[in-house]
């Protein structure tokens, strides 16, 4: 695939035809033993003059504290990446083009003992408390432009800086993957897919998307080995997925580019979207996951699962 056009880097102009042309940028992060992560999406539906945003902080045997507005204002400029809603700001910074992007925060988040509560359509019940960080993505080497089915791209990145969660200070020093994409229509409700990325011990960094059909294992998927700047590409995955209370995955298999990925959640931080006009509910479960590949290497990272409703 070419290389990512450092313009690309920034918004782009819609659809102005296309209801839910989205246009999103995802930064995740974790630790290195998987204990702890978090991740934030900045959805941007132009055509219905709204911003979705997510933030989270997961981690093992901890609750759940989550960002989830669906109602924020789209930014004054059409360059900016900056928004504002009642009890939250967070801007975003693209501080060198494909090599380094930074987040900021400041917001009130809520704390979940129960993930699942993300689908109650009455609203999750949970603790208010003070949110926010400040965190750094430098690239890992390379990133990956997607071939030319959709406009994306995904890097692979160190990520530093700190999470604030009341007054608790936790200082970041990890990995994580940050994507962005535009173009086309995201309908939640009609489409399904599992997408993935991590870091293996050995610095092997991976990324899937695919179960996008039922009868067959097209998807998109690279494998960038230790010590390159060259991607290996794949076109097919399989995947195997068992789901347990409220169809949150227990595990995943995903295989390609020679990698036979078991991938186990470690802590969940689900989405549930309503549709606008008949309520059905598509359930996101993303979670921090542990991986172990065939071989015995191991590794952690992040999946998702979008479960339009059955």
């Amino acid at each position: 695939m070419p290389p990512i056009d450092p313009t690309d880097e920034h918004r782009h102009a819609p659809d102005p035809g296309v209801e839910l042309w989205n246009e999103s940028y995802y930064l995740d992060w974790f630790t290195e033993d998987a204990s702890l992560g978090g991740y934030i999406r900045i959805g941007f539906y132009p055509n219905l003059n709204r911003v979705w945003y997510w933030a989270c902080l997961v981690g093992e045997g901890r609750p759940l504290v989550t960002v989830v507005e669906h109602d924020v204002a789209m930014p004054t400029s059409d360059r900016s990446l900056e928004v504002r809603h009642d009890g939250l700001w967070a801007d975003h910074a693209i501080e060198t083009p494909n090599e380094h992007m930074s987040a900021n925060l400041e917001a009130f988040g809520l704390s979940v003992d129960d993930p699942a509560e993300m689908y109650s359509p009455g609203g999750p019940r949970g603790e208010r408390v003070p949110f926010g960080f400040e965190l750094d993505w430098e690239t890992d080497r390379a990133g990956y432009m997607w071939p030319p089915v959709t406009p994306r791209y995904e890097i692979p990145c160190s990520v530093h800086g700190f999470v604030q969660v009341g007054d608790e200070r936790i200082e970041v020093d990890g990995w994580g993957q940050r994507d962005h994409s535009w173009g086309a229509a995201r309908d939640w409700w009609e489409n399904r897919w599992v997408w993935s990325a991590g870091r293996l011990d050995d610095g092997t960094r991976f990324h899937s998307a695919g179960r996008f059909f039922e009868d067959n294992d097209w998807g998109v998927a690279y494998r960038l080995d230790p010590d390159t700047t060259e991607f290996t590409e794949a076109v097919e995955i399989a995947h195997g997925v068992t789901e347990g209370r409220e169809r949150l995955p227990e595990s995943t298999t995903l295989a390609h580019n020679g990698l036979e990925l078991t991938a186990t959640p470690v802590a969940f931080s689900p989405v549930g979207l309503f549709h606008p006009t008949d309520g059905r509910l598509a359930r996101f479960p993303r979670a921090l996951t542990r991986y172990e590949d065939a071989d015995g290497r191991s590794g952690a990272g992040w999946i998702e699962w979008n479960q339009p409703p059955e």
